[in-house]
């Protein structure tokens, strides 16, 4: 663990390394867990993705013969931030940059890891331009994308009786994508969008002048097109203003960690869409338990810290079946290798990934329990329906993806 620290430019990351084996820097894959440390996706994603991406490494690197070591830093969800971290770290030997929640900064990370040549293992970014207009060859996207989480929980809550809608949307390429494609689900039904208010990003904490113009709509449904504690913040808001009362709250972007944040009585029978819950079945049970003593404050891993430990373990996969030399030379051929091969890891099972870049499995849509229904701290989720992977993302014909076209 004695090795030099990095800089990251106008950043001034501190990047902490984990090594699963000590060896010479040249024979050595390098990950960089690029998240979310201190703003509002970092209980989601955050030092939590670093804790998994580095389970993924401890796990298979020597099992498959070769050797790894994973980097951390704070992008800021500044896309400025972030490119320079990336762009240092390429230059100074990392392989893949990892995980990446907010969507401005991820678009831009896609095209440096492909002008470098790198990989772009994405979690933790939700826009699904990252597997249309703007997808790569060097870029996986793994966890979710704003139309599955449009399909999963917005067309559900429109076929329901949900007619009318308003959005708060996080003003960035994330809330704008999340509002798009759910617009989209909502007006396929026959609903309406009424309105929608869009408030910055990162800089906002107060919702209550956004929340008035949503009871002013008259809609039935209150859809927050943005996520973490902006998510907690807007639902304890609306509660406090009794927006709820006549409007039912759609999370369009939830985990279980904003459920943990807001309680069982606040967030009981809300409806959301994830890719990954702990307690779906043995294998994610074997992997949270596993993971779950290094977890900040021991929480169970959330969907995007999973995604953050199956991709890793697919790119070592990859990787050790080229060998090593050859996985550091050619992010691109990487890729192609992974697309080749069939996924399959104890958070997400067996899945594929597309020529478009998109890793596809089910998806779950739950409900949130009641406290009375709850079994303790964790078990928050009663399942309503599985979407089968195969109709769970937007089909590849649709995304115009400049990889698969004619």
């Amino acid at each position: 663990m004695n090795r030099r620290h990095l800089l990251a430019g106008a950043a001034a990351a501190t990047t902490l390394p984990f090594s699963a084996l000590r060896a010479q820097q040249g024979a050595t894959l390098r990950l960089g867990v690029l998240t979310d440390m201190s703003g509002p996706y970092r209980d989601p994603t955050g030092p939590g993705s670093a804790v998994c991406t580095q389970q993924a490494v401890m796990e298979f690197a020597s099992r498959l013969g070769i050797q790894a070591e994973v980097l951390q830093a704070d992008h800021q969800n500044r896309p400025d931030v972030g490119a320079n971290i990336a762009r240092q770290w390429y230059d100074q030997g990392v392989d893949a940059v990892v995980d990446v929640p907010t969507s401005s900064v991820a678009l831009a990370i896609s095209q440096i890891a492909r002008e470098k040549n790198k990989l772009f293992l994405n979690s933790g970014a939700a826009t699904s331009d990252l597997t249309g207009p703007a997808c790569s060859p060097n870029t996986v996207h793994w966890t979710y994308d704003t139309y599955m989480l449009a399909k999963g929980t917005g067309a559900a809550l429109a076929r329901s009786g949900g007619d009318t809608w308003f959005f708060i949307t996080a003003d960035y390429a994330f809330g704008h994508a999340l509002q798009r494609d759910t617009s989209a689900f909502v007006e396929q039904a026959g609903g309406r969008v009424l309105g929608a208010a869009r408030y910055p990003f990162p800089a906002t904490t107060d919702f209550s002048s956004f929340l008035v113009q949503a009871q002013a709509s008259r809609a039935k449904v209150l859809a927050l097109a943005n996520a973490g504690t902006d998510t907690a913040n807007c639902i304890k808001q609306a509660r406090e203003f009794g927006l709820t009362r006549n409007m039912q709250i759609a999370g369009l972007l939830m985990s279980f960690m904003e459920v943990h944040s807001l309680g069982l009585e606040t967030a009981q029978g809300l409806l959301l869409t994830e890719s990954f819950y702990w307690d779906s079945n043995d294998r994610t049970r074997a992997f949270s338990q596993r993971v779950q003593p290094r977890m900040p404050n021991r929480a169970m891993p959330a969907q995007v810290q999973a995604g953050c430990y199956g991709a890793t373990v697919h790119y070592l996969k990859a990787a050790a079946a080229m060998g090593a030399a050859a996985a550091k030379a050619d992010g691109r051929a990487v890729v192609e290798r992974m697309k080749a091969m069939g996924t399959d890891d104890d958070a997400f099972g067996v899945g594929r990934i597309r020529p478009d870049g998109r890793k596809i499995h089910p998806t779950m849509l739950y409900q949130v329990k009641t406290p009375r229904e709850s079994r303790g701290t964790w078990d928050y989720y009663n399942l309503v329906a599985t979407n089968p992977a195969e109709e769970a993302f937007r089909p590849m014909a649709e995304g115009n993806c400049p990889l698969v076209r004619g």
